[in-house]
């Protein structure tokens, strides 16, 4: 049974221009509007262009909570909820079960180098602190390390992991992701834009999309043409997610998305220090690429 399928949008977390650059609850609703017009499948709170390693604890259970109340059910809204600390992953994941999430996704701890079992005992300890369903979460240029094949096979029996983000590019580690989620209730999702088609060959059962907050139409119709077979438009669309993915490599993540959503009407403001202001020489990057989508800009 698939748990996770479609597009799923990690979306960025929009903050204010003031001195602790908090965030702005108005924008964040109007960004959610319009990625659920735009047919996405889920919203994910605090992902990694979510900035979730720059937003503290209370910061991050108060705007989940608000997220979750005003999505309203209209579609599933995942939090991330990962730490290097296994107390703070658990209670942290309890806060968001218990405000209403519909599911937790858990990066692999970070920066210290951890032994396997130590890291399946990361993953046992937090799946048995809550009921909800987990996707695992590997992006090994983030976390220094990509989670081996043969640890997501001895945690896809537990109830109540459910899927894995795999964002290290690496068909050949999706395809190893696959293999040992199989005949289990797992999703292998992708986070890697440039490579959805690539993955839903292989077997992925969605897509976790940056380049969705700015052109979630664009990733949905993708998706769409994928299940229906029609290859020539996945071809086409897959290629045409370039253009963006391009514009985010000038720039520190997630500075070059935001600034690209700002442009085109969404002012989620900048990234949290210490990533700066996308110098103004690159605005012109961004509005060439905005006229490729056909998108009105500042």
């Amino acid at each position: 049974m698939t748990t996770f399928s479609g597009v799923i949008v990690p979306m960025v977390t929009p903050f204010n221009r003031d001195e602790r650059q908090t965030i702005n609850y108005e924008v964040a609703e109007q960004l959610i509007d319009r990625l659920v017009s735009a047919g996405a499948s889920g919203i994910f709170v605090f992902g990694s262009n979510g900035e979730f390693h720059l937003v503290g604890h209370k910061e991050k259970v108060d705007f989940s909570r608000h997220v979750i109340e005003y999505v309203r059910g209209r579609v599933p809204v995942y939090v991330g909820t990962g730490s290097c600390s296994t107390y703070e992953a658990c209670e942290l994941s309890r806060e968001a079960e218990a405000l209403g999430a519909s599911a937790l996704s858990v990066i692999n701890p970070y920066f210290m180098g951890i032994t396997s079992r130590e890291i399946e005992s990361y993953y046992e300890d937090v799946s048995a602190s809550v009921k909800i369903p987990i996707i695992l979460y590997n992006i090994p240029k983030s976390t220094g390390m990509n989670l081996p094949a043969g640890i997501v096979a001895k945690l896809a029996p537990i109830d109540n992991i459910r899927g894995i983000k795999d964002s290290s590019g690496d068909m050949d580690n999706l395809a190893s992701y696959v293999r040992a989620a199989r005949g289990h209730d797992m999703d292998v999702l992708v986070g890697s834009d440039g490579k959805i088609s690539e993955a839903y060959e292989l077997g992925a059962s969605g897509t976790i999309a940056g380049t969705a907050n700015l052109i979630c139409d664009v990733v949905v119709t993708l998706w769409n043409a994928l299940k229906r077979g029609d290859t020539t438009a996945v071809t086409r669309l897959q290629a045409d997610i370039e253009p963006l993915r391009d514009v985010l490599h000038l720039g520190s993540t997630p500075s070059m998305l935001k600034r690209s959503l700002e442009l085109a009407g969404v002012p989620v403001g900048p990234a949290r220090r210490p990533v700066g202001e996308v110098p103004a020489g690159l605005d012109d990057s961004i509005r060439v690429m905005l006229d490729h989508y056909g998108i009105a800009h500042a």
